[in-house]
């Protein structure tokens, strides 16, 4: 066999196994550092032996049979070296033993999908958030750590530290890898969804940097949420952050004009936007009616997606069912930046003054002081309310916090249909 041919089947299948091999590892040596040193590993072995010995039938189950094997000697030369150094004990040479047998009783096992306890490995509560985005996207989306550093307008060094320590952080707490039971479950997959949701957020709308969007971020959240999907297909949540995801991603194409500057729902031509990702998330919506769950955080975002999604001009949006969207998703969300999306949803619905009496009222909100959204939806309501002079001074202070260039530039331009003062 060609060895550029062995090597890149070998890359290939490491690529797309990557997840798997370090989830069934870390199971193992309960540390996900080594597991992913030991994943690697075994690729290493693969393209040195695949051009003379051939592909095996099944290259993922020998990638893990390799590493595994890695495992076994690892801890044998430990076990030597602590002999030598009279340093072992009867008792600790037997939970070595025990611990060597069971890893090579495991060795023709079936790899099986051990994804989902590395996630809620990557998102134990344990960990920062900024270092359960960094690990999940490194551990799980396989992305390098240069690439997560450019998404999220950081240093290589700054992200290779906090994996790092994040890896360390989860040794050290002596984790498990496994999926929890019951209300431990429930809550860490709550943290699991929140990292994916976060990760697609920066993708969808990038909180500082030129770029309004950043595409890839968008698609490895929306990976990671199908492949919750396939490991937790009963839960309801799972499958309304996916339709949520989906449904949104549709419009990215559409999103930005030919200069990069972002196109409102009432600007956008939506025969761009991608017909398949609505029809995805409109299944993934079926399926959390079946389950019952019409009523989680992600499921009413995504059905308020899809009430854009199914308009097929601006002027067809049912603003009415958006709002009433909006009140059952504040009494289950409770938050400042729901309730400003509330009154955006309230002023297309019932007028621009009653968007800004509610605006009025979260004007004490901590959350939403210095926050660029706000001044522009006020400068928005005033504009349609005719109040040319005051949207102005609205859309000029939006202007100078927000942080995205991009959205600087939309926040400038609409100044701009307000006519001088």
């Amino acid at each position: 066999m060609e060895t550029s041919e062995a090597h890149r089947t070998a890359e290939t299948v490491f690529r797309m196994e990557r997840a798997r091999l370090i989830a069934g590892l870390a199971r193992i040596v309960r540390d996900v550092g080594r597991a992913e040193e030991l994943a690697q590993d075994a690729l290493v072995v693969a393209l040195d032996r695949w051009p003379t010995s051939g592909i095996p039938d099944n290259p993922a189950a020998w990638l893990m049979a390799t590493a595994k094997r890695r495992a076994i000697d690892a801890l044998r030369r430990a076990r030597m070296m602590e002999r030598k150094h009279d340093e072992i004990g009867r008792d600790l040479e037997l939970e070595q033993d025990s611990t060597i047998e069971a890893i090579e009783a495991s060795m023709d096992d079936d790899i099986g999908d051990e994804r989902l306890s590395l996630i809620f490995a990557a998102c134990h509560p344990v960990l920062s958030t900024d270092a359960r985005v960094a690990l999940t996207l490194r551990l799980i989306g396989g992305l390098t750590t240069d690439e997560i550093a450019r998404a999220f307008l950081s240093s290589e060094t700054t992200i290779a530290q906090r994996i790092v320590r994040a890896k360390k952080s989860l040794g050290g707490a002596g984790i498990a890898y496994e999926v929890p039971r019951g209300a431990e479950r429930d809550a860490r997959l709550a943290s699991v969804l929140e990292v994916v949701y976060l990760i697609f957020n920066e993708g969808y709308a990038a909180s500082a940097g030129e770029d309004a969007i950043r595409p890839q971020l968008c698609t490895e959240a929306m990976r990671l949420g199908r492949i919750l999907a396939r490991l937790a297909p009963d839960d309801p949540e799972v499958h309304g952050l996916l339709a949520l995801m989906e449904i949104q991603s549709s419009r990215l194409i559409a999103r930005n004009g030919p200069d990069g500057v972002p196109l409102t729902l009432e600007t956008q031509n939506r025969a761009r936007w991608d017909q398949l990702l609505i029809h995805r998330g409109f299944a993934a919506l079926e399926r959390v009616r079946a389950l019952g769950g019409e009523d989680g955080a992600y499921a009413l975002q995504a059905a308020l997606a899809a009430c854009h999604a199914r308009a097929r001009r601006f002027e067809d949006t049912d603003w009415r069912m958006i709002a009433g969207l909006y009140d059952r998703l504040l009494a289950v969300l409770p938050s400042p930046v729901v309730a400003l999306n509330r009154a955006v949803a309230h002023a297309m619905a019932f007028g621009p003054e009653t968007g800004l009496a509610l605006l009025d009222a979260l004007e004490d909100e901590p959350a939403l002081k210095g926050y660029a959204p706000m001044a522009a939806a006020r400068g928005d309501f005033l504009l349609r309310a005719g109040r040319r002079a005051e949207a102005r001074v609205a859309f000029e202070r939006a202007a100078e916090l927000s942080g995205n260039e991009s959205e600087r530039a939309f926040l400038l331009g609409r100044t701009r249909e307000c006519g001088t003062s």
